[in-house]
């Protein structure tokens, strides 16, 4: 089994940061690929981003390409989501997700499907 644990979510005003964090135990080894996706209230899942834990290749929606950055530290098994100049319409729960292969692609939609997955964190942008 694969536990998930995120953290780092808060309150910002419109263009500010937050960094979230992930943090993984359990048979950390098998895992091949990891994501981030969120829901807003009233609204569907949507797919954040991916990365390849071997390889690092890294996959972003085009509403957050180019001001999130989802990165990995084998070493602390975690993985994180810088979130810069931050939207209103960036307010959400935000989960982390993980899958041993069966389900990776280069699509940040997989994640919503990855088979291991946290509780969530809070993101709240403020206009």
């Amino acid at each position: 089994q694969v536990q998930l644990v995120e953290s780092g979510g808060g309150s910002v005003q419109a263009g500010g940061s937050l960094r979230l964090s992930c943090a993984t135990s359990g048979f950390t080894y098998s895992i091949k690929c990891m994501g981030w996706f969120r829901q807003a209230p009233g609204k569907e899942r949507e797919g954040v981003a991916v990365i390849y834990t071997l390889g690092g290749n890294t996959y972003y929606a085009g509403s957050v390409k180019g001001r999130f950055t989802i990165s990995q530290d084998n070493a602390k098994n975690a993985m994180y989501l810088q979130m810069n100049n931050l939207k209103p319409e960036d307010t959400a729960m935000y989960y982390c997700a993980a899958d041993r292969g069966p389900l990776c692609s280069p699509s940040v939609a997989a994640a919503l499907w990855y088979h291991y997955r946290g509780q969530g964190t809070q993101v709240t942008v403020s206009s």
